[in-house]
């Protein structure tokens, strides 16, 4: 039986080998408390610019030998669960091919049950403190099973060539999801309990949660199955609570990835994740904010309004950006700020993202910070109201059934009421929708209440203002029939002349 082991492990291994590699049965890997030495996968490219190119997994070597179930760890003696929880960690190191359902059944059953008797034992405590090597296994298991090359984005050869996102088709499609999820939740799970187990030392554990582990854990967060980034999610949530070493880190990578998606590619499947675990980080926040945390709201926070597929991550970026004022009231102008910068164009539904976002900024906004933003802020209202889209005019006129808000316009009133009060005459003189014209009448009336002298100064001057405006209006027409009349009386004489001759 040794010489037919030593043969098979002496022939060159067939294509069907390579491409589903699996590992040393339990009377193989009896011999060592250590799992046999990984080789890796050839790399593999995918030709697609906008998805991180995540490094191919490491794969257990010498792939003829069947995989067969070990002993349970909770019947093994003491002394050898160590040794036991290695070989397990071996069987669940191979990474199988789930493109054939029935291909390796046995196998890839044989690995399931072993990562959730894995999940069970660390989660119940039975495992106590891992042994540092057993970390490193268990981290080296894990890389080889979750880093992969994510398959090509549905939309990527769509929109390849002309460098945008294709934000509403992408919407429109299924989810891609992953074949190997049975596998992959449970590995997943595992390393999740790993990190919140209170029997992980994180003096040792951040040897092999480094930042290489890390990088690699967050190009992740553009794969395409949601379930997939809920796990990520959570996970890199935990190690960012657990590892204050890599917290630093942490923020610069997610800094860059935004940076990639803003300025570069416009396509990540993750940012609505990331921006979750980020309106977390921003809420612990210590006062006064440092300077590098606002940078990151100018640079990376206030751009991400800027992409067509903001609608797919609006709600997450306005709990971050309302985040920020919250903490700091002095960024409320720099925020306003750059909302406007950004203020979409032609697109309807940002421009009704953007004024709900508005409205939460602005009910946290101190009098002296609105003072600062007030006039261009009124301006651009101004044109939503008078917008031939009746949702962006009515979400426009909602803001003044906010109390904060209308306190704020009552304080300033005397700058406020001569930019807001033409928009207002022009959807009730000619808007075509009657539930933008009652809501107009509404705070038209607001606003004689509120200041009635005030109200018939504006009045007075937009009456003065349309008189001016008619009346250049009537001149133009003047001049433009005395041009017509001295053509015709041109082309007349012309005519004559041609007659005479």
């Amino acid at each position: 039986m040794f010489n037919k082991i030593i043969k098979r492990g002496s022939r060159k291994p067939s294509k069907s080998d390579v491409s589903e590699p699996s590992i040393y049965s339990s009377s193989a890997a009896a011999a060592s408390t250590r799992p046999p030495s990984s080789a890796a996968v050839a790399a593999v490219t995918v030709n697609n610019s906008s998805r991180p190119t995540v490094s191919p997994p490491l794969t257990s070597s010498n792939p003829s030998l069947p995989i067969e179930p070990l002993p349970l760890l909770r019947e093994a003696p003491a002394q050898e669960r160590p040794s036991l929880f290695s070989r397990k960690l071996v069987i669940c190191s191979a990474v199988f091919d789930f493109s054939d359902v029935l291909r390796s059944a046995r196998e890839k059953e044989v690995k399931r049950q072993t990562l959730l008797e894995l999940v069970d034992y660390v989660q119940s405590g039975s495992s106590g403190k891992l042994p540092y090597y057993l970390q490193d296994e268990l981290i080296k298991m894990v890389s080889a099973n979750i880093f992969r090359c994510l398959p090509p984005s549905p939309t990527s050869e769509a929109t390849s060539g002309g460098g945008g996102g294709g934000g509403a088709d992408a919407e429109d499609e299924d989810p891609y999801l992953e074949p190997s999820w049975p596998h992959l939740a449970l590995v997943y799970e595992l390393l999740l309990r790993f990190v919140v187990s209170s029997d992980t030392d994180t003096k040792i554990a951040k040897r092999y949660i480094d930042h290489s582990f890390v990088l690699k854990f967050l190009d992740l967060f553009d794969s395409e199955d949601p379930r997939e980034r809920e796990y990520l999610k959570t996970i890199l949530h935990r190690i960012y609570g657990k590892f204050m070493v890599h917290r630093p880190f942490i923020r610069k990578a997610i800094n860059n990835i935004f940076y990639r998606f803003i300025f570069e590619t416009e396509r990540h499947s993750g940012i609505g994740e990331l921006l979750e675990i980020l309106g977390s980080i921003i809420n612990g926040f210590a006062l006064p904010m440092k300077e590098e945390h606002k940078l990151f709201l100018v640079r990376a926070l206030i751009p991400l309004h800027k992409p067509k597929v903001v609608g797919g991550y609006h709600q997450q970026l306005s709990y971050c950006i309302t985040q920020f004022v919250e903490k700091d009231y002095k960024l409320a102008d720099t925020v306003i700020r750059g909302l406007l910068k950004y203020w979409p164009v032609t697109n309807c539904q940002k421009e009704v993202l953007f004024l709900g976002e508005l409205e939460e900024i602005l009910e946290v906004t101190q009098s002296a910070e609105f003072q600062r933003c007030m006039v261009p802020l009124f301006r651009q209202i101004g044109r939503c109201l008078n917008s031939s889209h009746f949702q962006v005019s009515e979400r426009a006129l909602f803001l003044w059934n906010n109390d904060h808000i209308v306190s704020l316009i009552a304080q300033n009133r005397s700058v406020i009421f001569p930019i807001i009060y033409e928009a207002l005459e022009r959807n009730i003189q000619s808007h075509w929708n009657q539930a933008v014209h009652g809501l107009t009448v509404n705070v038209r009336k607001m606003f004689l209440e509120m200041d009635s002298d005030l109200f018939k100064e504006c009045q007075r001057q937009y009456a003065e203002k349309e008189a001016k405006s008619k009346a250049l209006q009537e001149q133009r027409e003047l001049a433009w029939k005395r041009l017509e009349d001295v053509a015709a009386r041109a082309a007349a004489a012309s005519d004559d002349m041609v007659m005479v001759n």
